[in-house]
């Protein structure tokens, strides 16, 4: 194998596979910077903007073979660093074109395609927006009618902030000749067409998420509990730029989960509850008396036990890394040893679950704390947190007139300790809110 590189090469690449086909396969795992299509070989070759990046995509896919529209394809590592000055088709990159690669940086405030229409409609027609959000960061591609109105706007909005003093835009131009849009919301649009569905056909829309601009659709699987799967797979395939990330199938009716190696001595029902509760709706929690390591967590349907598995598997807790599968049970029986949490106000997905959705992710070394009090600090912030490792910083701020802060972490795992300690802990008279963050820094 050749070394890692951030430029992977991906060959089997048929005439039907698309460029957007080969950037929704590559999007789970970082920026993708420059794509290359060599239609006369059958290959592709795609830089991601860091080579860590490029690494996860190349160990994933060595364990689960990745298939476009039924055809297999093959990826490893480039033995080119960079994509400068290989081809005249590779040299494309850096020439203007009317599509532009955004990437947002310290994105304090969520970046939807009516944002971004306003922000780049005033230098030309937009024609059409895709775009992509992932614990690497936020991307988007916006496509106008003409190239030259691309570079005027590339020259007045790189490096410009979208709100004062965060949202940065930094903005190249793509090698893509066209967009392809399958839907219409508010994680893609195709202005030039109103009428595309607004999710996968197939799957019927209901009420209750507009104000999110997403639908709700019947799911797969069996409802579990009394919780009804309102809208995970239209949620989630919009949340990750219209389809699921690599290993969410859709399809799993399994809601029980089997967590090991848990360190039993710090462990219990309520901060498993605090971390898995990020994912979906908890039924009940069981804490094994033969096996005080192990413990049952039951979602409130299978897509999102299906997330907690994906997300979650590996994660470091308390000096111990968890060990995350799908159980054998269908379900937990109730008993005097379970932890019923099926009427629990603090299940995330009662409402807004569109949103919760959207920033699944897998645990990060930055929390985003809400439901704070009006008069808090950043000094308040630390002393509450700091029990739970080394803080690098803290920013208190204010949005729709509530205050929320972000605390950064020196490492994943501390951040971890802190959400699943403090979450849903009482602070001057309100109860506050934990999430993992997707941001890279504050």
């Amino acid at each position: 194998m050749a070394e890692p590189s951030k430029v992977i090469h991906v060959r089997n690449v048929g005439h039907e596979i698309s460029e957007n086909d080969l950037l929704q396969l590559f999007q789970p795992f970082g920026v993708i910077t420059k794509l290359v299509m060599l239609r006369a070989k059958n290959q592709a070759l795609l830089q991601m903007q860091e080579i860590p990046s490029a690494v996860s995509a190349i160990q994933f896919y060595e364990n689960a073979q990745p298939n476009i529209r039924g055809r297999n394809v093959y990826v490893q590592f480039s033995s080119h660093q960079e994509l400068t000055t290989m081809d005249q088709n590779q040299g494309r990159e850096d020439e203007p074109n009317r599509i532009l690669l955004v990437t947002v940086h310290q994105m304090l405030y969520p970046i939807t395609v009516d944002v971004l229409q306003q922000v780049f409609s005033p230098h030309g027609y937009v024609e059409k927006v895709v775009t992509f959000q992932k614990s690497a960061g936020f991307q988007a591609l916006i496509q106008y009618e003409t190239r030259q109105s691309a570079i005027t706007a590339r020259t007045a909005l790189q490096g410009r902030n979208i709100y004062d003093g965060c949202c940065q835009l930094d903005i190249q131009f793509s090698n893509l000749d066209e967009l392809q849009v399958n839907y219409n919301n508010d994680r893609s649009r195709d202005f030039t067409n109103p009428n595309l569905p607004t999710e996968q056909k197939g799957r019927p829309s209901q009420s209750g998420y507009g104000d999110a601009g997403m639908y709700g659709v019947q799911g797969p699987g069996p409802r579990s509990a009394g919780f009804s799967q309102m809208g995970n797979a239209a949620a989630v395939a919009a949340a990750f730029g219209g389809d699921f990330p690599p290993g969410i199938t859709g399809t799993n009716d399994r809601c029980t989960i089997l967590v090991t190696n848990l360190n039993p001595d710090r462990i219990d029902e309520d901060k498993l509850f605090n971390l898995f509760s990020i994912y979906g709706n908890i039924v009940r929690i069981k804490i094994l008396r033969n096996k005080p390591d192990h413990a049952l967590v039951q979602m409130g349907d299978g897509f999102q036990a299906e997330l907690a598995v994906y997300f979650l598997k590996g994660t470091m807790l308390f000096g111990k890394r968890m060990e995350v599968n799908f159980s054998k049970h269908p379900n937990i029986t109730q008993g005097a040893d379970t932890h019923e949490y099926i009427s629990s106000n603090l299940n995330r997905f009662n409402r807004n679950a569109a949103k919760n959705y959207r920033y699944c992710c897998s645990p990060t070394r930055i929390i985003h704390l809400s439901s704070l009090p009006q008069d808090i600090n950043e000094e308040e912030i630390a002393s509450l947190l700091q029990e739970h490792g080394i803080i690098v910083n803290c920013k208190v701020f204010e949005m729709n007139g509530k205050k929320q802060a972000l605390v950064q972490f020196e490492s994943e795992e501390e951040a971890t300790e802190a959400l699943v300690c403090k979450h849903a802990t009482p602070l001057s008279g309100s109860v506050v809110r934990i999430s993992f963050s997707q941001l890279q820094n504050i």
